[in-house]
């Protein structure tokens, strides 16, 4: 099979879908590779180093899309690299369906097979190419947040540790899965008042059995998020429902009542955030405010640390990438009902359930189009 790998072109997105190492396994398989010219370099990955590992580089992302037979990338495709999907070519990357309609049209007029990594799922239930991801994302967010603070950011000038004889900022975190458990990691060991919240008794089990009294746990509530984001300097936004759109848990009438200058860190802005004013930002302008309230929602956050996060993904995601060059996708996916998870789209037809529901659309199963 023909794999190609083009550069990234969202919003400062410096992640690149396949390293030199993945390309080499890819080789060795007997598959071919081509890579845009400049697509590692953002994550310190040479072009010379994937010619070693024996790509071909080509000069634009056009001849990618052109030739491959498989497109491997890491954020969804923007408008323009959507018109140059084919029929049957297909492309597997991060797509988070549910909250962007226009995507969801395109690629089904495609007709491309869309395998989404965020829906990929494991024999535990969990979901193995979304969670790298997660985890850098949660461990980012005390970090951008506790930047947001700062009074020349527009924040309300607090520390997130605070010092002897002045209060540590109160952070509050929404969701107790693997973002707001690495987010709270990160932010118990920044020095801050931590509480997650969550509405599974087993997760604030693990949490209070993991941090002891280093954290508060609480059951999720709208009274108890209300009373929460009101004394919050931070709330940082860590809901995942798989494949559908995020719940609104901050309110716009829960906004009127926090603190000016406090911070909201929205993880879940790529499945449309779980802030009723939340919306997607980029790196190159990563805030704004809303009723004092400074909004932090850039839908890549793991691109500002590129190379950590390229490579955590490609450990994730080679294994699955190889199996659909090996076999190609009609067996690959009907032989692993965990890849066959991820399928989003396929030659026309949606096959994602809670993407159908998010925007009202007719669906099939994967099996029914296999």
């Amino acid at each position: 099979m023909l794999v190609g790998v083009p550069r990234e072109i969202k919003d400062n997105e410096f992640r690149v879908g396949m390293t030199p190492a993945a390309v080499a396994e890819l080789v060795h398989h007997g598959h071919e590779a081509i890579v845009e010219v400049g697509a590692g370099v953002g994550s310190g990955l040479a072009d010379a180093e994937y010619a070693r590992a024996g790509a071909t580089l080509v000069d634009s992302a056009e001849e990618i899309f052109a030739h491959a037979d498989m497109v491997v990338k890491v954020k969804e495709p923007l408008a323009e690299e959507r018109k140059r999907l084919r029929p049957g070519q297909i492309l597997f990357t991060y797509l988070h369906l549910a909250p962007d309609l226009p995507q969801t049209l395109d690629l089904i007029a495609s007709g491309a097979v869309c395998v989404a990594y965020e829906t990929v799922t494991d024999a535990r239930g969990g979901l193995p190419l979304l969670t790298p991801m997660s985890e850098v994302a949660g461990r980012l967010a005390p970090q951008v947040g506790a930047h947001a603070l700062e009074k020349a950011q527009g924040g309300r000038g607090v520390l997130l540790g605070g010092v002897p004889g002045v209060a540590a900022a109160d952070v509050v975190v929404l969701g107790g899965g693997v973002s707001g458990t690495h987010a709270a990691t990160i932010a118990v060991g920044m020095g801050a008042s931590v509480t997650v919240v969550d509405r599974s008794h087993e997760a604030l089990r693990r949490l209070s059995a993991q941090f002891g009294s280093a954290l508060r746990t609480v059951y999720s509530t709208r009274s108890a998020i209300a009373e929460l984001v009101r004394e919050a300097d931070l709330v940082i936004g860590a809901v995942l429902l798989p494949g559908a759109a995020a719940p609104k848990l901050v309110t716009r009438a829960m906004l009127a009542t926090m603190r000016p200058g406090a911070v909201i860190v929205d993880i879940a802005i790529d499945q449309g955030g779980c802030c009723e004013t939340s919306k997607p930002t980029t790196h190159s302008n990563p805030t704004y405010v809303v009723d004092g309230v400074v909004h932090y929602c850039v839908a890549n956050m793991p691109g500002a640390v590129a190379r950590t996060s390229t490579f955590a993904l490609n450990h994730a995601t080679l294994p699955f990438t190889l199996a659909l060059a090996d076999k190609g996708w009609r067996t690959a996916l009907s032989d692993d009902p965990h890849l066959r998870a991820g399928l989003n789209v396929c030659a026309g037809k949606l096959t994602c359930a809670p993407v159908a529901e998010a925007h009202g659309l007719d669906w099939e199963s994967a099996e029914s189009v296999l």
